[in-house]
């Protein structure tokens, strides 16, 4: 018997109903994920396909060897002349880009 008011025991009805559907389903993707653990794995691959930009920059970049490595000797050398004036002025403008 039910009550009319508030449908008390169809509510527990749909209630028993309802865990019974859930256990089942929930049995269910056990075995989906036992099945899975039985199956061998397809092998995973990744495929990446870098654009023509990516590829160019990728590459050695373009710039004098001779003059980098002359100007290493020079350094090492201590004969690589330093404007302590232009990296001064430097410092400055890179301090005010800072603050703005």
């Amino acid at each position: 018997m039910t009550d009319p008011i508030s449908s008390f025991r169809r509510v527990a009805q749909m209630d028993s109903s309802s865990r019974q559907v859930s256990a089942k389903a929930q049995e269910r993707a056990a075995d989906t994920a036992t099945e899975g653990l039985t199956k061998p794995l397809a092998p995973l691959t990744d495929e990446v396909k870098l654009s023509a930009v990516a590829q160019k920059a990728m590459q050695e970049p373009e710039f004098d060897r001779a003059k980098v490595e002359a100007i290493k000797v020079a350094i090492q050398q201590g004969q690589y002349p330093i404007d302590s004036r232009r990296i001064a002025e430097n410092f400055m403008a890179i301090e005010k880009m800072i603050k703005e």
